[in-house]
């Protein structure tokens, strides 16, 4: 017996933004609980939370699930509720597996985003804020897309306010875009709090950093391929050699 599959709203796209990142601090050794291995540097707390914008995930995510290192007892950490977050002891960095379930009306598959985990400062003012012993937040702003998504689900979703974008688009998690309109769909502009660790002046340092290394990933590239030019040629001129050698003969 066939299941029937139910009815989706055609040409539709709906995204919901959120925060994923992770908050870190030196362990003070005078406070130091005695439970905490004698290792462990720093307490940090990894999470999933609301733009301030749209401050409610629960209506569209069941539940939120993070790996951590394999090293952890219980490293599969699942939260059920908010906040979606979990909060350890450690003296390393990693990748944290983030995964999104979202609730049965949606009818969806769980989306993956990733995390590294930061205990150490970064950036421009990382020896200033080592000296200060500040905590490091590294945090990004996301968006999850649905498409076309199933009647029951959009009705929930628009039910509970937020933006709708119509026309077709790439299904999962996308970093925002910057700007107006494209298209006569409304782009998905990041709106983090003027407050935040994560603002768009910092946001443009980042960028400038990236280009900074695409610049040099694309010197480092053209250097190899002149080199390889350099050896065809080389080689070309040795099987030219070798051609004249054998008709000499």
């Amino acid at each position: 017996m066939f299941r029937t599959k139910p009815p989706r709203k055609k040409g539709v796209s709906i995204y919901r933004p959120f925060i994923f990142g992770s908050f870190a601090k030196l362990i003070d050794p005078s406070s130091r609980p005695s439970n905490i291995n004698a290792d462990h540097t720093h307490q940090w707390t990894i999470y999933v939370r609301p733009c301030p914008t749209h401050p409610d995930l629960s209506y569209f995510i069941k539940k939120i699930s993070f790996k951590l290192h394999e090293t952890y007892t219980n490293s599969l950490r699942t939260v059920e509720a908010p906040p979606f977050e979990v909060t350890e002891t450690g003296w390393g960095e990693f990748e944290v597996q983030i995964k999104l379930y979202f609730v049965p009306e949606a009818n969806e598959k769980p989306q993956t985003i990733w995390h590294h985990l930061k205990l150490h400062p970064y950036g421009e003012k990382a020896e200033e804020q080592r000296e200060k012993k500040e905590p490091v937040v590294s945090e990004c702003y996301e968006e999850v897309v649905f498409n076309e998504p199933v009647e029951a689900f959009y009705d929930l979703l628009t039910s509970s306010g937020g933006p709708v974008g119509r026309g077709k688009g790439s299904k999962g998690s996308k970093q925002a875009s910057m700007g107006g309109k494209k298209g006569g769909q409304e782009e998905r502009v990041a709106e983090l709090p003027f407050n935040g660790t994560y603002s768009q002046k910092e946001e443009g340092r980042e960028l400038d950093r990236l280009g900074q290394a695409i610049k040099t990933v694309e010197i480092m590239v053209n250097e190899e391929r002149k080199k390889l030019e350099e050896r065809e040629k080389i080689l070309a001129d040795l099987r030219s050699e070798e051609g004249t050698t054998v008709n000499a003969r």
